[in-house]
């Protein structure tokens, strides 16, 4: 019997870059919870991010944000990894120097800028909708760094073996969607944030089901029991999973009617 599903959001169940969830989502959402199923966004989006984007229900669900480094349920934050400070800073710098590329720096509730240009100044605060900040050095960041990502207007493809090259032995590194690379510390991930929350509420893998569609989301879609990859998901993605869906509504209304017909039902 599922007694959790997760979904990654920007590429799955958000799509052709939408900010905003269909009417769908929420119904869906909580008639999931009224049979007793967790819903995890997990995302590498900020907790008030989320928090936001799903509105009413909210305190029915769980949230693995920033690519795991952030893990909260029910209104309450349950789990953080901060990144060691010298690392970050050096990886910040970096992307700094980096021309064309832009930083992201991810406290609990905050995004902190050193914005190169007012284009992506108001991506994060009026696209996206981050609760952002902006700053002109490190030493006014009053907290610890969970989670730093470099973003490339103009894709982030061209960027990735410089990035990659320098910093996979001492970060996690993930292509998180075609603008982004995210960094978080090394024993990070969403997979590894999943299994936390399975521990904590006493579910099996094998009970859990994940929609995912880019790197950041193996982990998870490799721990579930029932792992679905969006048919637009990245080529290697699809084929290392072999359950495919367009839609994680179409997929989770199909899953509710026959869950009416037999509580037993797998997704």
């Amino acid at each position: 019997m599922i007694k959790l599903i997760a979904s990654d959001l920007d590429g799955t169940l958000l799509q052709n870059g939408s900010q905003a969830l269909t009417p769908r989502a929420i119904p869906l959402i909580l008639r999931l919870a009224g049979r007793g199923i967790l819903f995890v966004a997990a995302s590498g989006r900020q907790y008030p991010n989320l928090l936001r984007l799903f509105g009413a229900a909210a305190d029915k669900m769980a949230f693995i944000c920033e690519n795991g480094a952030l893990t909260a349920c029910q209104g309450n934050i349950i789990a953080k990894a901060c990144m060691e400070p010298s690392s970050a800073h050096t990886l910040i710098a970096d992307i700094l120097a980096r021309e064309n590329c832009e930083v992201l720096i991810s406290g609990e509730y905050t995004s902190y800028l050193l914005p190169k240009t007012e284009y992506f100044l108001s991506r994060m605060r009026d696209t996206v909708k981050n609760n952002v900040r902006v700053i002109h050095n490190l030493s006014e960041i009053p907290e610890e760094i969970i989670k730093v990502s470099v973003y490339g207007k103009e894709g982030i493809q061209k960027h990735a073996p410089y990035f990659l090259g320098r910093w996979e032995d001492t970060v996690k590194c993930t292509v998180s969607d075609l603008h982004w690379i995210d960094f978080v510390r090394s024993d990070v991930n969403k997979g590894a944030a999943l299994s936390s929350l399975l521990d904590r509420f006493g579910i099996r893998p094998e009970e859990t089901a994940a929609f995912g569609d880019n790197y950041n989301d193996i982990e998870m879609l490799s721990l579930v029991g029932s792992g679905y990859v969006m048919e637009n998901a990245a080529p290697q993605i699809r084929e290392r999973f072999c359950c495919h869906t367009a839609c994680v509504e179409d997929t989770l209304e199909d899953f509710l009617a026959r869950l009416a017909q037999n509580p037993g039902a797998k997704l």
